[in-house]
């Protein structure tokens, strides 16, 4: 009965990490999915996460539901984390948790589409995909403003700035607070502080996904424009994710904020945002929560997990200028400068589609169609075999 749907192709991203599972070569490298590897290659468990699960796991509480909003030590942890306590203490911001960011995303899109059912959304170019997919699902039309200059591999600022200033008030814009994805090429904050008053003038509805937090500068420097528009007064919306920060992918602990023009608004909010939790899934999970909560809430186990956010924020800069170090001895003729210059877990290398296909075929070495790199699947024991392979087909 279901046959006249339209048949699924599959993810691209995960795909490719299927196809690396099943190449039998021993030298391979997979860079393709989302990940943060440790130097061993291994999805590492934080040791402040193993900490405070055998600490929670010994209480032994009831596993009941949580309220539609989630857990409220975590919704106001999160907040804190975010935009810093004199602006929970306004009360201005409405948080849920969420299953993922993925579904904040999706709840974030629910809300903006009942307050706005003619708004439409702009990604930046080029932009995650499943963004498309994710709004699309919500009944929003999505289009792109120019982002990334192939040539410079660097924003284009001008291009984007004008693309924002002709798009009508109440348009949605999709931003990237740090480590944008794929490109990892992110503004400036002199340009953040050229386009908030743009986004104000306009009347746009900013949403910012924040998924790789302390991966580019620090856990605070990277929300550096959350708060920034929290202090110019913009109504903007928030979905933040600890998949990466923690290592937590399985848990999908993320969070939506809304902030407001006041607290009344926020409460109304919040009421809007827990009606439309409970026609999609009632009730979000607690352990991962439980764990998030009590780490961002401790001092103590607080300044572990920044170390830790820190070992994981420093060895991708390892492996960038490895990758740079090695290019400038096997290929001096390719400027890899930009391996230096972007941020967090992805590289943008500009290579295209039949580059990519040899570095799969010829070498064992799996990436994106685009071209981006996962920088942490790379370590001390493959990062030459990759240079030296990269140097043959650039």
């Amino acid at each position: 009965m279901f046959n006249h749907l339209q048949a699924y192709a599959g993810d691209p991203i995960f795909k490719v990490a299927q196809a690396f599972q099943e190449d039998p070569r021993q030298e391979k490298i997979n860079l393709s999915i989302g990940l943060y590897f440790d130097d061993e290659g291994q999805v590492p468990v934080l040791d402040v996460v193993h900490a405070v699960e055998r600490s929670w796991a010994e209480r032994n509480e009831p596993r009941i539901y949580l309220p539609m909003a989630g857990l409220p030590d975590y919704c106001s942890s999160v907040q804190a984390l975010l935009f810093g306590q004199e602006a929970v203490d306004e009360g201005r911001i409405a948080t849920i948790q969420s299953v993922g960011g993925t579904g904040a995303l999706r709840v974030g899109g629910e809300l903006l589409h009942e307050a706005f059912p003619q708004s439409e959304l702009w990604v930046s170019d080029p932009n995650w995909a499943n963004h498309e997919a994710i709004f699309k699902g919500c009944g929003i039309r999505t289009h792109s403003y120019r982002y990334f200059d192939a040539t410079t591999k660097r924003v284009d600022f001008e291009g984007m700035l004008s693309d924002l200033m002709q798009l009508p008030p109440r348009s949605i814009v999709l931003l990237h607070p740090c480590c944008h994805n794929p490109t990892g090429v992110d503004l400036s904050r002199a340009q953040w502080q050229q386009l908030i008053p743009v986004l104000k003038e306009r009347q746009l509805i900013p949403f910012l996904d924040l998924a790789y937090q302390g991966f580019a500068e620090g856990v605070t420097e990277d929300v550096y424009v959350l708060r920034a528009m929290y202090d110019a007064q913009l109504t903007f919306l928030v979905a933040n994710s600890f998949s990466k920060n923690f290592s937590y992918y399985s848990e999908r602990c993320g969070a939506l904020s809304v902030v407001c023009s006041s607290a009344s608004g926020a409460q109304h909010v919040r009421g809007v945002l827990e009606a439309i939790v409970r026609r999609l899934y009632s009730n979000p999970p607690a352990h991962g929560a439980q764990v998030v909560a009590a780490v961002l809430s401790n001092p103590e186990w607080r300044a572990q997990w920044e170390a830790e956010v820190a070992g994981m924020r420093e060895r991708i800069r390892e492996m960038r200028q490895a990758v740079t170090k090695q290019l400038a001895h096997y290929a001096p003729q390719y400027d890899a400068s930009y391996w230096l210059e972007q941020n967090g877990m992805f590289s943008y290398t500009g290579l295209t589609s039949e580059q990519v296909d040899r570095l799969r075929d010829e070498f064992g070495i799996y990436l994106l169609a685009s071209g981006r790199v996962c920088v942490p699947g790379l370590n001390n024991q493959n990062v030459s075999y990759f240079a030296q392979s990269l140097a043959q087909v650039v």
